[in-house]
């Protein structure tokens, strides 16, 4: 491993001794926030996920990749259907909120699809899947879905770096 020095690069090959170094690589790519919901037979359920990407747009088709450790991980592994909604900047105790506690519900403004997916308002855009498949990837399942029903707004997005939240303005 090379260490960095000033701006240099720290070189590294991943291993299980240096999986902090990864993590902060990866960290290097600004991504979007989002809360994917689901209905189970405990109610509902909700999940921060930054490992999120549209796929295609013909069929429309999104994927996202719940992470296999995560006490969560019972309810979206069977999850037929789900819903993803891209946070905006203002939502970052919503962010917050999910990624502690699996049914943040309380004070949001919340309404269920035909399907009984919980539906969070004023995201800056939400898709409701319904899974089309899963495949292995490491620690984590990456889920392809198709998107049934979309919608977005205007706003500003509440964004992943570094292992901290941020924001990205849209030119007005």
């Amino acid at each position: 491993m090379t260490m960095q020095t000033s701006n240099h690069p720290v070189t590294f090959a991943p291993d299980a001794e240096n999986t902090r170094l990864l993590r902060d690589a990866f960290g290097r790519f600004a991504t979007g926030v989002t809360v994917v919901t689901t209905a189970t037979p405990d109610g509902p359920v909700g999940i921060t996920a930054n490992s999120f990407s549209s796929v295609s747009l013909d069929p429309p088709l999104v994927m996202w990749a719940p992470d296999k450790g995560s006490r969560r991980f019972r309810y979206f592994e069977p999850a037929e259907h789900y819903a993803i909604h891209i946070l905006s900047h203002h939502q970052a105790e919503l962010c917050h909120g999910f990624s502690k506690n699996a049914h943040a519900f309380d004070d949001l403004e919340l309404t269920s699809n035909a399907r009984g997916v919980p539906l969070i308002e004023h995201c800056l855009a939400r898709f409701e899947c319904e899974r089309v498949a899963a495949y292995e990837g490491g620690d984590h399942l990456i889920v392809l879905g198709k998107v049934v029903k979309a919608e977005m707004r205007e706003g500003d997005a509440l964004t992943f770096y570094a292992g901290k939240l941020g924001q990205l303005a849209h030119k007005k």
